[in-house]
């Protein structure tokens, strides 16, 4: 089988649009997690989030797809754009059926249909767009870049929650190693909206404080949730093959294992979702636990969910066995997006030997048993890394990503 490596890498995070700017952010332990301003919480639990901010690309973006996205999709477009720019890949030079698409989503639009269903009710149906049969949609974002650049091939879209960006990359995998020429793969998702607001806040997983410092604690003694966020990451895949045949600028890594389970009471006794799922990952890459040199944790920021990740790390390397990054912490949980940012994360820490940090907190309030790095990064020759990702239902995944 073919090896497939990532040429090129475009985020859209609250802390940072594309991938350098992200990633200086991520190193200087910035938070994009802030007061909500889309519209007034006064009536809602919820008053922090991780908001992309707007950038200046946004004041170019055509016209014509204005009326037919929501700001999500364009994120996502926007995404694609920066990872195809960055892997220097020129669509339109290549056959449209050697390029696929597969960006997850939870939520796809959701904004755009809240404001549609806003206007069925409140002024009639002739008021509803014509795009809203598509623009709410889950697989917007894969059809919308998939349109955008005359993508013809392979794609898809996986909905598996927090889980699924990961899976999509799975996707993209296999369908290179059949012989697609180039995936554009990861995920965006994003619920900062009323609606969306309204249906995190009944799970009873977010936190509801209003002090961005500590909005999101994984393994934290005193987490009381985690924090809500928006955007992603997109990835360009090729095989190593053709990268090289084309003079591809960057080699990030290689996608070297993914593997996924479904375990319906992660926090539950005997819920060992994510150890068979990092298991598999190991194995289809070839490594065993002792290659690891890091984890991109899930980092769910709940008692339970954390305590039972916790749990399996020990399984995996034993206690305190490998260093445990949760970057995260910085963003929010950005479901479908939260994977492939991870992925996008722990590439750039493998080049640059550098493994991100979350805030420090007073000693003994931390999961002894895991090696959380905090308070400052740590320098780490990365061979290996591994992201772990849990979605709402039972979903587990992982990847594991070897050096270029």
């Amino acid at each position: 089988m073919s090896e497939v490596v990532v040429t090129g890498i475009g985020v859209a995070a609250p802390n940072g649009v594309g991938a350098e700017e992200y990633w200086k952010a991520v190193v200087a332990g910035e938070s994009g997690i802030r007061p909500i301003s889309r519209f007034d919480t006064a009536r809602y639990p919820i008053k922090l989030a991780g908001e992309v901010p707007e950038f200046d690309a946004e004041q170019d973006f055509t016209r014509r797809l204005m009326p037919q996205t929501d700001r999500l999709t364009r994120l996502a477009l926007f995404a694609a754009e920066f990872a195809l720019g960055d892997a220097e890949i020129v669509p339109e030079e290549l056959p449209s059926y050697s390029m696929g698409v597969a960006v997850s989503s939870s939520t796809g639009g959701l904004e755009f249909g809240q404001r549609e269903l806003q206007a069925l009710w409140g002024t009639g149906w002739e008021s509803v767009s014509a795009y809203m049969s598509f623009a709410w949609y889950y697989a917007v974002h894969t059809g919308q870049i998939s349109i955008r650049y005359g993508m013809q091939g392979p794609s898809g879209v996986v909905v598996s929650e927090q889980a699924g960006g990961l899976d999509a990359l799975g996707y993209a995998r296999r369908r290179v190693r059949k012989g697609t020429a180039v995936m554009t793969a990861g995920g965006l998702d994003g619920l900062i909206c009323p609606y969306g607001v309204a249906i995190q806040s009944s799970t009873g997983e977010v936190g509801t404080g209003t002090d961005p410092e500590r909005a999101y604690l994984p393994f934290h003694l005193d987490s009381a949730g985690h924090a809500i966020g928006e955007g992603g990451a997109v990835l360009v895949l090729e095989s190593r093959e053709d990268a090289e045949r084309r003079g591809a600028p960057r080699l990030y890594g290689t996608l070297a294992g993914y593997g996924a389970a479904f375990d319906p009471d992660p926090a539950g006794p005997g819920g060992d979702g994510l150890v068979r799922a990092a298991r598999q990952a190991l194995a289809d890459a070839g490594r065993s636990a002792q290659d690891v040199d890091v984890v991109f944790a899930d980092a769910a920021g709940t008692s339970a969910l954390d305590r039972a990740e916790a749990d399996a790390l020990c399984t995996l390397f034993g206690e305190r066995g490998v260093p445990v990054a949760a970057p995260k912490a910085l963003t929010g949980r950005l479901l479908s997006g939260g994977g492939p940012l991870d992925v996008a994360t722990a590439l750039l820490a493998i080049r640059d030997g550098l493994v991100p940090a979350v805030a420090a907190a007073p000693p003994g309030r931390v999961d002894p048993r895991i090696d959380l790095v905090a308070g400052a990064p740590r320098s780490l020759e990365i061979g290996t890394a591994l992201v772990l990702a849990r979605g709402r239902g039972g979903f587990a995944s992982a990847l594991v990503l070897t050096g270029p």
